[in-house]
């Protein structure tokens, strides 16, 4: 009898598991349109252009509107005056902040949800957002705008679908990348999509040498999903010391059934981590679709990992995404960084704009490219003895 009531159980929950993933393929019955990544062809920088000149570049967009620009908040607990971060000037495009690099020691990561192309035009129903700013040949340009205004080493992207335009622009200021698309991504089933989207992360190849990247499908109880992580293993040249990036998207979607999904994941994640990141300091970013009184924000935290942004102020942002849609007004907070706390020291974030920055209609706008802020945060790596370098 107990057998049969386990067994039922089982059932029930694959059954709800099959109702909430609909764009898996076997369960959807409508057709695929399998494009390539070939809609950005056309642009053709030269290698050696600066990254002013690239700005500038970028300011050429159809529809002239200045992006917000935000300043660093050093942390309120870090033990080293002479940061490896400049914090003045960050917050306009200067020469200075041009030419700057961060030190061997220290690490930039940024981390963003930039909104994929096909599905912000077509599926996400932003009903204040201007149709001009849902222009590719408009956002393009704020999308390389806003990463390299910050300066990363390391950048963390999700929703990608266009990787070949940022693998090209952004091969221009010295990174290089990779991409792992999801399985199912839900822009196969849009009409003029650029493939699928995905999760990239890029990172600067003067201060990095790659020594592994994997991937990974997250399943959920030993069922593949349709998220996924990337995962790499960095070494500093200058330094030789190493450590673990990881960035994801978990499931969307808000109810009690979605948040048990989400954790799911995010053990999958924690294990498939675990499988590579050995004793490297750890950095995991992404979007996780979940506020932070969900379970898989303490499956994280439980996992000897904290949230850089909540180490650095004392709380999470306020919102990560602030957008209007049919449905009603979504401001709530879902990105995160989280880090290894006894290997790293958070040095300093990048601020929020704020309510009056963002404007009424709220996001995106012709002025921010994304329903979603980026996130960058200043790392030191600690000694072997716990001290930062």
């Amino acid at each position: 009898m107990a057998s049969r009531r386990v067994l039922s159980q089982s059932a029930r929950r694959f059954e709800r598991l099959l109702t909430a993933f609909p764009r898996m393929g076997s369960f959807n019955s409508a057709p695929k349109i399998l494009n390539d990544d070939s809609q950005d062809n056309d642009v053709n920088l030269p290698k050696n252009i600066s990254r002013n000149e690239l700005l500038q570049y970028c300011h050429k967009r159809p529809y002239g509107q200045l992006m917000v620009k935000r300043a660093f908040r050093k942390s309120r607990r870090c033990s080293n005056n002479d940061l490896g971060i400049k914090l003045k000037k960050l917050n306009a495009v200067t020469e200075t902040c041009s030419d700057y690099t961060t030190s061997p020691h220290s690490i930039r990561v940024f981390q963003w949800n930039i909104l994929s192309q096909a599905l912000g035009k077509e599926n996400d129903n932003f009903c204040q957002c201007p149709e001009e700013a849902l222009d590719w040949n408009h956002r393009k340009y704020l999308i390389v705008e806003e990463i390299i205004e910050y300066c990363p080493d390391i950048i963390c992207l999700q929703e990608v679908d266009h990787f070949n335009y940022l693998k090209h622009v952004l091969g221009t200021q010295g990174y290089t990348g990779m991409f792992f698309p999801k399985p199912d991504s839900p822009c196969f089933y849009i009409d003029g999509n650029n493939g699928p989207d995905g999760c990239a992360i890029f990172y600067r190849t003067d201060k990095f040498e790659l020594l592994q990247a994997e991937t990974r499908i997250l399943e959920i109880w030993r069922i593949q999903s349709n998220q996924v992580a990337l995962l790499m293993n960095l070494k500093v040249k200058q330094t030789g010391q190493e450590l673990c990036v990881m960035t994801t998207h978990l499931k969307a979607r808000h109810s009690a059934l979605m948040a048990t999904l989400r954790n799911e994941q995010g053990k999958d994640l924690l294990q498939f981590l675990k499988r590579h990141c050995a004793d490297r300091p750890v950095i995991l970013s992404g979007d996780f679709n979940a506020e932070p009184i969900e379970p898989v924000y303490s499956t994280v935290c439980q996992a000897d990992l904290t949230s850089a942004y909540k180490e650095c102020v004392a709380s999470e942002p306020p919102y990560t995404t602030w957008k209007i849609r049919q449905e009603g007004e979504v401001c709530h907070t879902i990105d995160y960084i989280f880090y290894s706390k006894n290997l790293l020291e958070v040095e300093s974030v990048l601020e929020f704009p704020t309510e009056k920055d963002i404007g009424e209609g709220r996001v995106p706008n012709l002025s921010y490219p994304s329903d979603h802020f980026s996130m960058a945060c200043d790392f030191r790596l600690r000694t072997n003895n716990g001290d930062t370098a």
